[in-house]
């Protein structure tokens, strides 16, 4: 049986390797491939901070909730092995704070040793008046997706450079199932009018003495338009915006300015920081995540299409849940091309 999968940000990735580990054992042959115009360090994946946080409410969603959870757990087990340091996964503690009252996030229970600040803790802070301290994961995309490659390619997944432009296209050179994981790009193979692009832009510093991530929360201007510093494994990544609509890829030196001084006022150190790098990059936007099948007609064929995008700005927070979720959908169109046990091809 082979199988196509189009994008290689976290979620295509991620998704290749739950196929694989699901059912390489029962399907024979299982051919998997992967197709993107970009690949790691080049993805929307690659310059996200890594942060394991998803937005604060899922807004009755619990499905997305269950996903993050999954990927959080699916995390954490893998701190217990030496892999972890090449996966770029690692435990984080910081402070989420608001200058008003905030209902407790969808995730409370989900993270680690998740309390309310202490007015001693909430004087750091001025201009804030409430918030939490957990302990939660980095899964640093710059390293984790390297290693999933790396994964999969050792067990016989190939890759190919080259852009998609239509499921036709791909359908014509003969494989049975189409998983689409373009993110943002997904529009181009099929109108989604519900899926758009929220600009992110960032700066990266140097500042090994920050070690604490800082998230503020501003409920008028919207979710990642206040500011935020998270420290990686080598770099402490400082937002930030969320620009609904706008495609630009090219960092704005208006939108750095406001990062920059915004960050500053809630981290005065950071003025002494070196700055090594901006990146902007654009969040597949949707109200909820699409994760399902669909029979698409390809000229004289219709193809199994696995969708598997619109994971906003927490691909690397929700990928592991949504992988497995994309397997068990794959594994329904295996029953029913009646190719499952070592059923020969």
């Amino acid at each position: 049986m082979r199988v196509a999968v189009i994008g290689a940000g976290v979620i295509g990735l991620s998704t290749a390797q739950s196929i694989y580990e699901q059912y390489h054992s029962i399907v024979s042959p299982l051919t998997i491939e992967v197709y993107a115009d970009c690949f790691t360090p080049l993805t929307t994946s690659d310059g996200a901070a890594g942060f394991w946080q998803p937005y604060l409410y899922d807004k009755g969603n619990i499905q997305e909730t269950k996903w993050n959870k999954e990927t959080f757990d699916y995390l954490l087990s893998c701190l217990s092995s030496p892999e972890s340091v090449k996966m770029g996964i690692f435990l984080q503690s910081g402070y989420n704070l608001f200058s008003e009252l905030a209902p407790e996030p969808s995730f409370k229970d989900i993270v680690l040793g998740f309390r309310h600040l202490t007015k001693r803790e909430l004087e750091m802070f001025p201009g804030y008046s409430y918030g939490w301290f957990n302990t939660a994961l980095m899964v640093e995309g710059k390293a984790y997706l390297p290693w999933l490659m790396d994964w999969l390619q050792k067990r016989g997944v190939k890759f190919y450079q080259r852009k998609i432009k239509s499921f036709k296209e791909l359908a014509e050179t003969g494989p049975d199932v189409i998983i689409n994981c373009t993110g943002v790009r997904s529009g181009e193979l099929q109108p989604d009018p519900e899926l758009k692009p929220g600009r992110g832009q960032i700066v990266k510093v140097d500042a090994p003495w920050l070690k604490h991530w800082i998230m503020t929360h501003n409920f008028t201007t919207g979710v990642y338009n206040s500011p935020y510093i998270i420290p990686g494994s080598r770099l402490v990544t400082v937002g930030g915006v969320f620009q609904l609509g706008n495609w630009s890829e090219a960092n704005n030196s208006i939108d750095h300015k406001k990062i920059w001084d915004d960050a500053c006022k809630l981290e005065p150190s950071l003025k002494h920081a070196r700055i090594v790098e901006d990146w902007a990059g654009l969040r597949p936007v949707r109200s909820k995540v699409r994760l399902e099948r669909e029979i698409i007609q390809a000229g004289p064929t219709a193809i199994q299409v696995i969708h598997n995008y619109g994971h906003g700005g927490f691909g690397l927070t929700i990928h592991r849940g949504c992988a497995q979720e994309a397997a068990r959908l794959f594994g329904q169109i295996v029953e029913q091309k009646g190719r499952g046990s070592k059923a020969r091809l």
